[in-house]
Order: structure tokens, then sequence, then C-alpha cells
């Protein structure tokens, strides 16, 4: 009997849907941030994945990025007080880190799925 074919997904729709790298129907996820041991659609071995530190340099670059133009203009335009800038753009940042750090950690394992990372044997 030969094993099912998966064809190829993209790792940009699997990691934004949280979905697993190889079925792209099974949740990646257990908890928020907890990756599956096991696909429970295809049974991909999931429990080596680690997506290390990127998603988090990702979100420092983008929101960085971003909220700093951001206030900077925000304070030439209203001139607001100090506990306004700390209240408004503490809520963007946390709001922003909670949005994006789910889809990035699965683009990354997707990533590394899609280009068979050392530690995964070829053919998996």
């Amino acid at each position: 009997m030969s094993e099912p074919y998966y064809p190829p997904l993209s790792p940009l729709s699997t990691g934004l849907s949280c979905t697993c790298p190889r079925c792209g129907k099974g949740s990646l996820f257990e908890g928020f941030l907890k990756v599956r041991d096991v696909c429970a659609n295809c049974g991909l071995d999931l429990k080596n994945e680690d997506s290390g530190d990127g998603p988090a340099v990702f979100i420092i670059f983008v929101l960085g990025g971003t909220v700093v133009p951001l206030a900077l203009w925000i304070e030439t335009l209203f001139e607001p007080p100090l506990w306004v800038h700390a209240v408004l753009w503490s809520a963007v940042v946390l709001g922003g880190t909670v949005a994006l750090l789910r889809p990035l950690k699965a683009y990354t394992i997707a990533l590394q799925f899609k280009h068979k990372t050392p530690h995964r044997p070829p053919g998996t």
C-alpha cells in the first residue's frame, strides 16, 4: 500500500490559517502557542518543530517599523500628553504582538517543513 499523496501547500496559507504544513487541514496548535505532537488529520509528527526566535524578531521589526513613525506623527500633529502615548502605544504593541505571534510561528514552522530542515528525515 502506498502512502497518501499530499500536494505541496503554500507556507503562507498554512501559516496564516495555523494549520498543518503537510495536509493544511489539522490544527497546528494545541493551545495558544503550544504546537501539537501529531497532526490529528494526517499524522505528521510535529513534536520536534521549533520556530525559535524568528517570529518574535519579525514582530519587533514590523511593529517597531510602524509604531515608532506613527507615534512621531501623532506627536507632531496633536502633541498629546505623555500618558496618552504610553496608553495608546502600549495597547497597539500588545495587541499587535498577540495578533501576529501565532500566525508568524505557524508560518516559520511551515517554511521549515517546506525546506526540510536538518532535524527532519528526508521524505517526511
